[in-house]
């Protein structure tokens, strides 16, 4: 930890960043932001690297997912309940069935900023700066709505608060109690075959709880039943506005990002001598960093010790996301270096950012059958290696839209997502494929068991 403090990575060269008009108003927002209360408690984040160990040991299984990029507009109570809803469905099905705890982290309260591929956006000749997540700039295609602000920042900072407050509600006061395992199913999801599925593993459920009650365990002596966490998390791009969150713990002494319990790196911001990683080693939270095709051997194990130089296990979870025709040529070669120099990670599965295609009416969308193949490959490179099959990362939503094509429950049609295209920037899962996914991952977690 030498030479290293909250802004050292601004002496590092940086990637995927605006470019502020008025430096003078950037710089005041950002003294106000390190003014503010932190969103997150440092002993939270000390909770969730432990759980995470677990992890690494293949005692739990990493739930995280959410929203592709929250957006300003959409923040509303309902949103955050129905993807609260969702996550605990999946929870359960991989629980109960599975046999399996489950870390639970959102990808919420946070998730605002977006990397892009190329600088700026041309709309019939017209040529303006990229859309970058609403804590940036807006996404109507305008000078003015596309020019990045800084006072977005506390705007980001007070819907994070506010979702955060939501979220603790929920979880502590009682939508999360098992009892109430069966309100969960959401309305559109009820009427199909999964939800019936799910209604009956709801009744399982229900029989275990009443005599579990008949023996004297109850939610009312037995807080496990009634409570959970949900952890938070983002992608940490823009880093001024992490840095400003960034704050000394006053039991231990070391630096956390208190904007988040997880933090992770993104495939196009993982370079070894740049500023995101500078800014990571630094934060004692459990950090993640994505795993993409372009990743080779020995970048990947000085990566590791760069920011794991403790190998620590439940500190870095490495967020593979090849493509479901990439992983089964590369993942594995990568995994068995890693395993092989004893290296205790996370290992997640990212299906998502691997299989984004582009539909013929021109929508940006993934095949539910390539999110599957994906996920299926995963499983198998690590049961043939031997290694434990941590988790899954996934860019989805408790809405009923129509952002990715096919599964069995929920039989969208290129032709179709028009319909309830909702995104801000990525498709994402609605609840009816979150699900379905929950169920195919449980059965494999219940064969890994056996």
């Amino acid at each position: 930890m030498k030479n290293w403090s909250p802004n050292s990575w601004r002496d590092y060269p940086i990637k995927q960043q605006p470019t502020y008009n008025d430096l003078e108003k950037l710089k005041k927002v950002e003294s106000e932001l390190a003014s503010y209360p932190p969103l997150i408690f440092a002993e939270e984040a000390r909770n969730l690297k432990a759980q995470l160990a677990d992890v690494v040991d293949g005692k739990s299984f990493l739930l995280q997912g959410g929203d592709c990029a929250e957006s300003f507009n959409a923040f509303n109570a309902n949103n955050i309940k129905d993807l609260f809803k969702v996550m605990m469905q999946m929870a359960v099905v991989l629980t109960f069935s599975g046999g399996c705890p489950v870390v639970k982290v959102g990808r919420i309260a946070g998730q605002f900023a977006k990397p892009r591929s190329a600088d700026f956006e041309e709309i019939n000749g017209i040529s303006l700066p990229s859309y970058r997540g609403d804590i940036i700039n807006d996404i109507g295609f305008n000078e003015k709505d596309r020019t990045p602000k800084a006072k977005r920042l506390l705007k980001a900072y007070n819907q994070s608060a506010a979702t955060l407050n939501l979220l603790r509600a929920f979880a502590r006061g009682g939508m999360a109690d098992l009892h109430k395992v069966h309100a969960w199913n959401l309305d559109f999801v009820k009427d199909n075959t999964l939800g019936e599925k799910y209604e009956q593993l709801a009744d399982k459920i229900s029989e275990t709880l009443k005599f579990m009650e008949s023996c004297g365990i109850t939610s009312e002596n037995t807080k496990e039943l009634k409570e959970t966490v949900l952890y938070t998390s983002h992608e940490a791009l823009l880093l001024n506005y992490e840095e400003a969150l960034t704050r000394k713990d006053s039991l231990t002494g070391d630096w956390y990002d208190c904007s988040a319990h997880m933090l992770w790196i993104g495939d196009r911001t993982r370079d070894l001598d740049g500023a995101h990683l500078e800014y990571f080693r630094g934060i004692k939270n459990p950090i993640g960093c994505k795993v993409g095709p372009s990743m080779k051997e020995d970048e990947l194990i000085r990566l590791i010790d760069a920011l794991n130089p403790e190998n620590e296990a439940g500190r870095l979870n490495l967020i593979v996301r090849m493509g479901h025709e990439n992983i089964a040529d590369i993942f594995p070669k990568l995994l068995k270096r890693v395993e092989s120099e004893g290296k205790k990670i996370v290992w997640s599965s990212d299906p998502m950012h691997g299989n984004v295609e582009k539909a013929p009416n021109g929508y940006k969308t993934r095949d539910f059958a390539n999110i599957l193949s994906e996920v299926k490959q995963f499983f198998q490179i690590h049961k043939a290696q031997g290694s434990v099959a941590g988790g899954i990362h996934l860019e989805m939503t408790g809405q009923n839209v129509t952002e990715c094509t096919g599964s069995s429950s929920s039989a969208i049609t290129a032709d179709g997502l028009s319909s309830r295209y909702h995104t801000q920037c990525d498709p994402r899962l609605n609840a009816d494929q979150s699900l379905e996914l929950a169920f195919m991952i449980a059965e494999t977690l219940k064969e890994a068991r056996a």
